[in-house]
């Protein structure tokens, strides 16, 4: 039953030519200009242990040593630097006393109000319910 649920009729396939995108007339000087334009976004200088693939390289040798039926390797962990911690409210309020001091306003920052809770009553709940329901015409 399981299978016949997951069997898809003709009828629900759609055809994969229908996916394909429209063909398209493209002069070679479009060309030229794309191929151009990858090459000049191309890089030759990827070298150097910013561009090395180290999980590549440790997959690698736990999949050897997995073949080789003894413990995979200990990997060091790279060294974690602590982050710097930003206070957003004091980042917005300096922020925005640079901009008016560049547009020669007066540079004080006032703190916005803090939103206080709105407590409900029983009234307004007693209000929105009422024991009968409108006839319809």
């Amino acid at each position: 039953m399981i299978v016949l649920h997951a069997m898809r009729w003709p009828d629900e396939i759609r055809s994969p030519e229908e996916l394909l995108p429209p063909p398209v007339e493209l002069s070679d000087e479009e060309i030229d200009g794309a191929l151009a334009l990858m090459a000049s976004m191309t890089r030759e200088d990827l070298e150097g242990e910013e561009f090395q693939d180290t999980y590549t390289e440790a997959l690698g040798q736990i999949i050897e040593a997995k073949r080789e039926d003894r413990e995979p390797p200990k990997l060091q962990e790279p060294e974690s630097k602590p982050g710097q911690i930003v206070d957003l409210m004091a980042a917005l309020n300096e922020s925005v006393q640079q901009a008016r001091a560049a547009r020669g306003e007066d540079t004080d920052v006032h703190e916005l109000p803090k939103k206080t809770a709105k407590k409900t009553t029983k009234k307004a709940a007693a209000k929105k319910t009422s024991g009968r329901r409108p006839r319809s015409a």
